[in-house]
């Protein structure tokens, strides 16, 4: 049975701007065919029980991280084509965040500010603030906002170091599903490494898998280890229904990093580009599916069909290794490639370029 791709996680609450009347509010899963749910209670439910055999519960956990989980809102409007002409719709998309810095630096989602105007943060304690985006990356479905608050309500997390991250950990997630903000789930890691799919179809390696109810809303809100540090961004769902499945994926805190370092210093972010799509083989390696004109790929002669068995001196045992490895580099950087062609091995030497967004 094929696997359903993984789920965006924005909440959009629609309303008509034309003749259309207003009706209840209704909270929109955005990515679930059209499913909706009426939020009717608000509760937050957090175990007293400890995430690891010697660390805090799960509540001392919430009360040293919450005030520093942020919920996120903006407006967009999309427009319709019906017989009686364009109708236009205005969404509030809502998703979740937390404060990175006591300069005012909160990361999320990509998807959550994309497109996006008027933005807002509001804070644990009901204080809501405007805020406007200092760099997103689409290809990391990252972004940072500066929100307008005072320094009393910046109460910055401290990131964790995702390497460390072991399939069976403790982990929790707070954050702003269907809107109810400051909800908090438990689970563990369910898998390391994982490569998931950014929206503009690039791959995101080193993506933390969990068991944590995670639903629409939960986007950009942190994955906490059992010392309270944030280890990944909470970004996608496995899911057959579009609801919690189990089957969580977090953006890894090393990614978070390094993206949000470089959105800081300039706003924007250069990936290193190779060009090819890989899939698997018999064995190991990577099998190149197919190559892009003009990438540095083609330039060094790589064809559908070669089997990279090596990058850069890493022995590349699958897919996501190459991509985990190239990810890893930097535009311009030279690399030595390893791979077979029709039970020959060949060598080529590759000088990476900046992907396009």
């Amino acid at each position: 049975m094929l696997r359903n791709r993984a789920t965006l996680l924005i909440v959009v609450a629609v309303a008509a701007l034309a003749v259309v009347a207003a009706g209840a509010a209704v909270y929109a899963a955005a990515a679930s065919g059209g499913d909706t749910r009426t939020v009717v209670e608000r509760q937050t439910t957090i175990a007293s029980t400890s995430v690891s055999a010697s660390g805090p519960t799960i509540h001392q956990i919430y009360e040293r991280t919450h005030k520093g989980v942020v919920e996120i809102t903006g407006s967009e409007t999309t427009s319709t084509k019906t017989p009686f002409g364009a109708q236009k719709q205005k969404a509030t998309v809502q998703g979740s965040g937390f404060v990175y810095d006591t300069n005012g630096h909160v990361v999320t989602n990509f998807h959550v500010v994309q497109g996006t105007s008027s933005m807002k943060v509001a804070f644990i304690d009901g204080s809501i603030y405007p805020a406007s985006v200092v760099g997103d990356d689409p290809s990391t479905d990252l972004a940072v906002l500066k929100v307008a608050a005072p320094a009393s309500e910046l109460h910055a997390l401290a990131i964790g170091d995702s390497a460390t991250a072991q399939v069976g950990d403790g982990v929790v997630a707070i954050g702003s599903p269907f809107g109810l903000q400051g909800t908090v789930t438990t689970g563990i890691v369910s898998a390391v490494g994982r490569t998931i799919s950014s929206d503009n179809s690039y791959s995101i390696s080193g993506a933390i898998q969990t068991d944590a109810a995670i639903n629409h809303g939960n986007s950009g809100g942190p994955l906490l280890n059992a010392t309270g540090k944030v280890i990944g961004v909470n970004s996608q769902i496995e899911s057959e229904g579009g609801g919690s499945d189990g089957v969580g994926f977090a953006i890894s805190s090393d990614t978070v990093t390094s993206v949000v370092k470089q959105l800081l210093a300039s706003g924007k972010v250069e990936h290193a580009y190779l060009g090819v799509s890989v899939g698997p083989t018999t064995g190991s390696g990577a099998r190149v599916g197919s190559v892009k004109s003009g990438s540095p790929a083609a330039a060094a002669g790589l064809k559908a069909g070669d089997v990279i068995k090596a990058f850069g001196g890493h022995r590349i045992l699958s897919p996501e290794d190459l991509i985990a490895a190239v990810n890893a580099k930097q535009p311009s950087d030279k690399v030595t490639i390893t791979y077979t062609r029709n039970g020959a091995t060949r060598t080529a030497h590759v000088t990476l370029a900046s992907r396009s967004s």
